[in-house]
């Protein structure tokens, strides 16, 4: 199955330029052919095509279904951005696939790459989610700072992971919590420098193992995310 993205389908009865161009030219579609269409926020609609144009595709929605919440608990991944940006665009949408809440870059202190383009990562999301069959688009924040994000941060599990051996830290799987709101920080190439160590801790954030291995800035936050999962369906 093939789904299209449309935010406001319930109001314009309308595909998005881009989506109309897919819908259209790419997968040819035509008047009277069936589509699923998404609105990021849940709801899937069964549709009809009443006009097949490249830019405003129109559409008549025959039925609606409210898809539930699959997660009694949200999981946000705050993320330095990696040097090279494909690494970390790879690791938005494997989190879009397996199931991310919100989605933030964090520049900090030590990071290699101090700019990001929030557009390029909201692209990344959308075909995540049409590829994955998912209804619901995750937040994906503006990439802010790392002394800012932490302040505001307000969910009831923190954890930052750490390398450092000088912090004692205990592994991410002892602390989670099964249906709590978790959010979780991972660090640039050079690690947290300790001023944001000792910023994240007065926040509340409590320092982290992912396992014995060291891990590439992608691979701990895709484990990060997936031991979320896991601890909450045992």
């Amino acid at each position: 199955m093939i789904q299209f993205f449309a935010p406001d389908i319930a109001v314009t009865r309308l595909l998005p330029a881009e989506e109309s161009g897919h819908c259209c030219r790419v997968l040819r579609k035509r008047e009277g052919d069936e589509i699923s269409v998404v609105d990021g926020k849940g709801h899937r609609y069964t549709c009809v095509i009443v006009e097949a144009h490249p830019k405003h595709t129109a559409v008549e929605i025959i039925s609606t279904e409210d898809e539930p919440l699959r997660r009694d608990y949200r999981v946000t991944l705050a993320v330095a951005p990696t040097k090279n940006i494909d690494r970390i665009e790879w690791l938005l949408e494997k989190c879009v696939e397996i199931g991310v809440d919100r989605f933030v870059p964090i520049i900090c202190q030590r990071s290699e790459r101090k700019v990001v383009k929030h557009e390029r990562l909201m692209k990344i999301a959308l075909s995540a989610m049409n590829q994955s069959l998912k209804s619901r688009l995750p937040e994906v924040d503006e990439a802010c700072t790392f002394d800012k994000f932490v302040k505001a941060c307000d969910t009831p599990l923190k954890y930052f992971g750490y390398c450092a051996p000088e912090l004692p830290k205990q592994d991410i799987l002892q602390l989670l919590r099964k249906g709590e709101d978790v959010t979780i920080l991972i660090g640039p190439e050079g690690d947290f420098s300790p001023a944001e160590v000792e910023l994240a801790l007065k926040c509340g954030f409590e320092p982290v193992t992912l396992g014995p291995e060291r891990l590439r800035t992608e691979t701990a936050g895709l484990y990060a995310l997936t031991a979320t999962h896991v601890v909450n369906r045992l």
